[in-house]
């Protein structure tokens, strides 16, 4: 069977840029940008994806391509961590709305649906796919890493979240073009009234000076549909309603606003202009007004005994309500994080197996770039290093392993660049750090001249102050700033800022004033407020923080086998069907991509197991085509030494042929191409042979049997005249039996005799056929609308054998049968008799009953059921008689048509008796008698009776139903009990 390769069939541009023939960055975007017109937005570089976002649903994710892309990639990953035994790690980087979220959510489904089944899986899977859209109320710009725990049979126990760097600074202020947090929006367009109403919120954006309504709304996002979908797994109802009071505290704390106020010694202070807004925050967060109000006027410092109390300016006062907010929110999400890890967190303490998944920004250039992007692109040189390190390790390893010469591969280190950064002396974070925490006067721009002293020198580092006189006259380079030479390419930041969000102070008197607040989630968040634990050490700056959160990071990632999924925008504008051409220049350029395949390609470009080599190519050789018995490799070397391959483009691994040029690879399918074609002629001329010769095989038996009935017609001249004389005889025979016809009626015997012998066998077919059709039901209907009833039953009793269902199916008289004529049932008038009545009553009507001593009659109710016979007063329905039938030994009828029948009873009864029934008109009268024996009644002339016995294991109900149907086809009978 023909193994298929997705990245050769039915290629649309190169699949694998390691292939790409010539190799530039404009063949590279042309590739990129012919791919995603034809919406295949995946690209590898030989094991690493390339994901371009279309902005759009695409029909690929489907059951029937499940090896595709970054389900292939996630396959691999998966069978490496079940199969080898191998941690994984899958790396997805790129820009804000590159698709990073989007690709996570695939990975982790996957993963999801290839585990096992059971109620234990299940519930672990659905909590870590629950736990994911959680977490995208943080703005996408950030960093989360899960930890995905597996057992030894591969199916997930649990997991582990870490979130880096929440770009907190997003809350207070938005680059352009750009939003704040998710769940913003997505509170206020999704929530009820009513749970609007108790936030003490509106729907109204532009009511609230944290949101940026430019881009408050996303193409393609519907912040109402998301915020209903989530379900917080987990979370009691009271933790949810916390966590929204909290997300509307934070959009109240916006529009607290400030007015100057000046003392009479001189000082400047601050007031809060419009209170309202503060007494609803207070009212969510259960703070008294006037103590958190103080704490926005005034700022305590504490050194050993002493306590220093000094006045907030508008300016500072600002920023006391700004850090309060990102404080606020930061807490409350690393909250979130603690709290979803337990509840998601594997329940076993034995060793599992870990897949982690990190979704994290990417490179980042704005306009105005500040502290944020200066720890964000940090980040990524660590990356690039990492991945830099790791591909060239794998690759090593690859050859190693299969005993391929190895020669180093130059690239650029970009170790000089975090060294930069990063040096515990000298680095930029660590001369942050040591001005943040020194005595005096620390502004922007004391810590710019130490920036200016101590990395003037460096290769990487730009300054216009610096020491380094090229720069002094470069006006590109605004005196504030500063530059440095990234992997990506030169970033310009903005030095204003870098102190105050390092230090990230939040003011000890609003620590204070949240942690006296009566909400329960309040006083978790800010324990450092507790009087009780003062602690006077200052805490750890945002820049060490950051710095040893992605050291571990990197720790964690180098005990693990990475797959890298690299994210690209294609645009700014968000839209589908867009390609801008200098914007995937810039992230192509910055994520190194060019790099990696040189990297891949300095080895070798290609490389595949000799099984699916061999099945793929073995019909370009005579030798191997089209089955070859022997070891796969055996059949590669005798496949490439008949192809005359240079020996020096290829060469032969323990488990995989490594082809060192893509050329040699486009030879290869060329010719495969070509053989294919050859292939397809040769089945075509086959088909077109066995079709003509089939079709010839056909006319020649067609002519033969042709050819036989004529020669067989030629030499029968006898026969042929022996069948003109006999025509005009068998047209005669049926004039004579159209006019000799014999009636319809079934029972009627007669058949025309036989005029000729040779006809014998045709006469007695026709008999029979006339006689079956005289009696199809067809027949039967019409003769029915035309015939007397007795004559009818007669016929059919004649054509049909006698059972009880096909008595019960003949209709003997003009009015159907009832059954229950005064409906007992329904008729509140015998509601006494009915409930006297067990069994379901099959006929009910009014009958006369005969007095033997005057002759007198007496109307009475005669019920007939299942099990008995019943007589019942026609006033009171008071029961009279019930006579079971099995005590019935016979069933008598008149003969003549005055519908008068006796019941005769066994002797075993103490009180025997003999009803006579006479019915005409639907009314009955009947006749008792004392005497067992029907001839004892000397004053009553008695018809006489036909009389038919029936076996007592017979006799039944359905012998009186008989009894009705006889009396109107043969007259009156008498049923015995044998």
């Amino acid at each position: 069977m023909e193994v298929k390769t997705s990245l050769l069939d039915n290629m649309i541009g190169v699949g694998d840029m390691v292939l790409l023939e010539p190799l530039s960055e404009d063949s590279f975007l042309e590739n990129l940008q012919k791919r995603f017109d034809h919406n295949e937005i995946y690209t590898y570089i030989g094991s690493v994806v390339i994901s371009m976002n279309p902005y759009r649903s695409l029909p690929i994710f489907t059951p029937d391509k499940v090896e595709e892309y970054l389900y292939r990639l996630s396959t691999s990953a998966y069978r490496s961590l079940r199969d080898q035994d191998k941690d994984q790690c899958i790396l997805i980087t790129g820009e804000s709305g590159a698709g990073k979220t989007e690709a996570s959510k695939l990975v982790m489904s996957y993963v999801a649906a290839v585990c096992g089944k059971g109620q234990e899986v299940n519930k672990v899977k659905e909590q870590l796919l629950q736990s994911n859209p959680v977490l995208e109320g943080e703005y996408s710009g950030s960093g989360k890493y899960m930890d995905i725990e597996f057992d030894f049979k591969g199916d997930p126990l649990g997991g582990v979240i870490s979130n880096y760097l929440l770009e907190k600074s997003r809350v207070v202020k938005q680059p352009r073009g750009e939003r704040n947090f998710h769940v913003f929006y997505q509170l206020l367009s999704g929530a009820s009234d009513d749970t609007l109403r108790k936030l003490k919120l509106d729907r109204d954006f532009s009511k609230y000076n944290y949101l940026s309504l430019d881009s408050a709304a996303v193409n393609g996002l519907d912040d109402a549909a998301n915020f209903r979908t989530v379900r917080i797994v987990g979370f009691m109802e009271d933790e949810v309603q916390s966590v929204l009071e909290l997300v509307a505290a934070v959009l109240k704390l916006g529009n607290i606003e400030f007015k100057p106020e000046s003392r009479c010694n001189g000082t400047d202070e601050s007031r809060i202009k419009d209170k309202n807004d503060l007494k609803e925050m207070c009212e969510l967060l259960g703070i008294e007004q006037s103590v958190l109000e103080r704490a926005f006027s005034y700022r305590t410092v504490e050194a050993k005994m002493e306590k220093v109390s000094t006045t907030l300016n508008v300016a500072q006062a600002y920023y006391a309500r700004d850090a309060l907010a990102k404080n606020l929110y930061s807490r409350l999400f690393s909250w979130l994080v603690t709290r979803i890890n337990e509840s998601i967190k594997a329940q076993t303490k034995t060793r599992h197996k870990v897949m982690g998944v990190l979704d994290i920004y990417g490179f980042e250039i704005f306009e105005d770039n500040s502290f944020e992007q200066f720890i964000i692109n940090y980040c990524n040189e660590k990356l690039q290093q990492i991945f830099i390190e790791l591909t060239l390790r794998e690759e090593q390893e690859e050859y190693v392993r299969e005993g391929i010469e190895w020669t180093n591969i130059e690239y650029f280190n970009n170790a000089i660049i975090c060294d930069l950064i990063e040096n515990n002396q000298n680095g930029i974070l660590a001369m942050l750090d040591e001005e943040c925490l020194r005595p005096g006067t620390v502004t922007d721009e004391t810590f710019l001249d130490k920036l200016n002293t101590v990395c003037a020198e460096h290769q990487h580092f730009e300054s216009r102050l610096s020491k380094n006189s090229k720069f002094l006259t470069d006006h590109s380079l605004p005196h504030n700033c500063f530059r440095i030479q990234h992997y990506a390419g030169k970033v310009l930041y903005r030095v204003e800022g870098f102190v105050d969000k390092n230090n990230d102070l939040l003011y000890r008197d609003l620590s204070q004033a949240m942690y006296k607040a009566n909400h329960s989630l309040i006083k978790q968040l800010f324990p450092e407020g507790n009087p009780a634990k003062v602690n006077l050490k200052r805490p750890p700056t945002a820049g060490f923080q950051f710095r040893a959160s992605v050291g571990t990071l990197m720790k964690n990632l180098q005990t693990k086998n990475p797959n890298y999924i690299r994210c690209i925008k294609p645009n700014d504008k968000k839209a589908s069907h867009i390609f801008t051409d200098s914007l995937v220049r810039h992230q192509v350029r910055y994520l190194g991509l060019m790099e990696n395949v040189r990297v891949r390609r300095a080895g070798y470009a290609f490389r595949q197991a000799y099984e699916p080599c061999l099945e793929r190519y073995k019909m370009l050789c005579k030798r191997t085509w089209p089955h070859w018995r022997g070891p796969a490799r055996e059949g590669v070397e005798v496949l490439m030494t008949d192809l005359q391959v240079p020996a020096e483009e290829f060469s032969y691994g323990r488990s995989k042929i490594f082809i060192r040029n893509p050329r040699t690879l486009f030879f290869l399918e060329e010719r495969r191409r070509q053989c294919l074609e050859d292939l397809a002629t040769l089945i075509q001329k086959i088909y077109r042979g066995w079709k003509c010769r089939t079709q010839f095989l056909l006319l020649k038996k067609s002519q033969v049997t042709v050819a036989a009935w004529y020669r067989r017609y030629a030499v029968s001249p006898l026969l042929q005249g022996v069948g003109w004389q006999v025509r005009p005889h068998i047209q005669k025979y049926f004039l004579n039996l159209k006019s000799t016809m014999p009636s319809m009626s079934p029972i009627d015997k007669n058949w025309p005799t036989r005029p000729y012998l040779f006809l014998d066998g045709v006469h007695t077919d026709l008999r029979r056929i006339f006689h079956l059709w005289r009696v199809s039901p067809r027949i039967k209907k019409n003769k029915k609308q035309n015939t007397e009833p007795s004559v009818f039953m007669k016929e059919r009793l004649w054509t049909r054998p006698l059972n009880d269902s096909a008595l019960f199916s003949y209709v003997s008289v003009s009015q159907p049968f009832k059954g229950d004529y005064l409906e007992i049932s329904k008729n509140p008038k015998y509601q006494k008799l009915n409930s006297a009545v067990d069994e379901k009553v099959l006929l009910a009507d009014v009958v006369n009953k005969i007095n033997r001593a005057n002759g007198k009659g007496t109307a009475r109710i005669f019920l007939l059921t299942k099990k008995s016979v019943v007589l019942a007063d026609q006033k009171t329905g008071q029961v009279k008689a019930s006579v079971p039938l099995p005590d019935l030994s016979s069933v008598s009828v008149s003969t003549q048509t005055d519908g008068f029948f006796a019941l005769r009873l066994k002797e075993v009864r103490a009180v025997s008796r003999c009803v006579s029934v006479y019915r005409h008109h639907r009314r009955v009268r009947a006749t008792t008698s004392d005497d067992q024996r029907w001839t004892s009644r000397p004053k009553k002339s008695v018809h006489p009776v036909r009389q038919i016995h029936v076996k007592r294991s017979h006799f039944s109900l359905h012998s009186i139903y008989k009894m009705y149907i006889f009396i109107k086809i043969f007259g009156p009978v008498l049923i015995s009990v044998c």
